[in-house]
């Protein structure tokens, strides 16, 4: 493993390279990143679905150990995911490698690109092969996107700071490991836990969500007042619990 300072000024200059990535591929990137952590829950669901409910707790972790499969491949393989954005793009902000307007034109590129990610996923893989359209997987599908848009405004935010503070420690264990093994066990063990406990991570969200639309189990106004608390709780979740805690504990002269 690489020291914390040493981990700090790598992200810093990962974040800084995010912002110089040319149009087109921050495009295709983000697309692979939304789809990717959609094919993650696609699986939870699967699993889950299939274990009886009498199980509790135990039924949740065994579904989110499954789920971490979507950002290993997005951190090894390549891919952009606006929750990884948050907090490696907010280090170059505040090592003053890039401007907040980069952040957000950034964030807003990758968002975009992972909300077409996740509908291909739904639509395509969850409703038109039928993965999430049909017995106890669309019953699961409906619960958990009930369960995510019943959440009251505040509830839904401050489950998207727990949400990205795990994502972010991911990422940031993930740039400090030097092998593939170590890196898929950094990212592995903080996204476990995070779906273990319950948060809500924005782009997970807009593919069960919409999944659940196509079978008219949600509404895109139920979809739209989840996304926006759940988005900016990510956000702070990042940038600041993670990014922003760690640059004024470490980067420093």
């Amino acid at each position: 493993m690489l020291s914390p300072q040493e981990i700090m000024n790598k992200t810093i200059e990962i974040g800084h390279q995010k912002v110089l990535k040319p149009f087109h591929s921050k495009l295709i990137l983000g697309f692979i990143g939304g789809a990717m952590i959609s094919l993650g829950y696609l699986a939870y669901i699967r699993v889950i679905a299939s274990i009886a409910h009498e199980w509790g707790s135990f039924a949740s972790f065994i579904g989110a150990c499954v789920f971490p499969v979507g950002l290993i491949v997005i951190l090894l393989a390549g891919g952009e995911l606006a929750t990884g954005n948050m907090m490696a793009v907010a280090s170059a902000v505040f090592g003053k490698k890039i401007s907040m307007m980069d952040y957000v034109k950034n964030l807003a590129v990758i968002t975009f690109a992972n909300f077409l990610g996740a509908l291909f996923v739904a639509y395509f893989f969850g409703h038109l092969v039928g993965l999430t359209a049909s017995g106890s997987y669309l019953e699961e599908t409906i619960l958990v996107a009930t369960a995510k848009t019943n959440a009251t405004f505040l509830q839904a935010f401050l489950s998207g700071i727990g949400c990205n503070w795990f994502v972010g420690i991911a990422l940031w264990l993930c740039y400090g490991a030097k092998d593939g093994a170590g890196k898929i066990l950094a990212i592995w063990f903080p996204v476990m836990t995070f779906v273990a406990i319950g948060f809500q991570h924005s782009v997970a969200n807009i593919f069960v969500i919409t999944a659940a639309i196509f079978e008219q189990g949600s509404t895109w106004l139920a979809f739209i007042q989840n996304f926006i608390p759940v988005f900016l709780g990510n956000v702070v979740g990042g940038a600041i619990f993670v990014a922003g805690f760690y640059f004024y504990s470490y980067h420093h002269k």
